[in-house]
């Protein structure tokens, strides 16, 4: 990525400080998706990740659904939202993973990949990697291929990256 894109989407990105509790340091991306350059920007970098034969683009609950949905539109490819346990309106698939205190639970529906399809899941961060690690399984068990994870900020001090070994994970911004 080019310094003058890295300096474009970190200008847009608003720290807010004690939310949603105290001593946590929210990464607010909306500047950054009100600003038509820096959005285009992110959904541009986003979708090469994956290289250019993409079926499929997977958007994690929520975020991921902001910045998804555009990558797919943009290859050419379908979109599959990853929804947050009981958000779906039909069948589905679940993975589970453990979250500091307790559990969480993400679903798909049971028809959204075909074996052999190309997917490529989005977020906007990567922090424990506990979500995207149950998202990959979710595609996986399907019998598609994940092509990569393509990230908009990875918070690197947390190392969510050492639950994806074996995923092709890049990360627009690392902070």
């Amino acid at each position: 990525m080019a310094d003058s894109d890295r300096d474009l989407l970190l200008s847009r990105i608003r720290d807010v400080p004690d939310w949603p509790e105290p001593g946590v340091v929210f990464k607010d991306i909306t500047p950054l998706l009100r600003d038509p350059a820096a959005f285009d920007t992110t959904v541009e970098l986003l979708g090469a990740v994956g290289g250019e034969d993409v079926d499929v683009v997977v958007g994690i609950e929520a975020r991921g659904f902001i910045l998804g949905a555009p990558v797919a539109h943009r290859l050419g490819a379908g979109f599959v939202p990853i929804r947050k346990q009981g958000k779906l309106p039909w069948a589905t698939t679940a993975a589970s993973y453990a979250l500091e205190y307790g559990e969480a639970t993400i679903e798909v529906h049971v028809d959204a990949f075909q074996p052999g399809e190309r997917v490529l899941i989005v977020d906007d961060v990567l922090a424990t990697g506990g979500t995207v690690r149950a998202t990959v399984d979710l595609v996986r068990a399907a019998g598609a291929d994940v092509v990569g994870v393509g990230i908009l900020m990875e918070l690197g001090f947390l190392g969510g990256r050492a639950k994806l070994p074996d995923v092709n994970v890049q990360s627009l911004l690392l902070v």
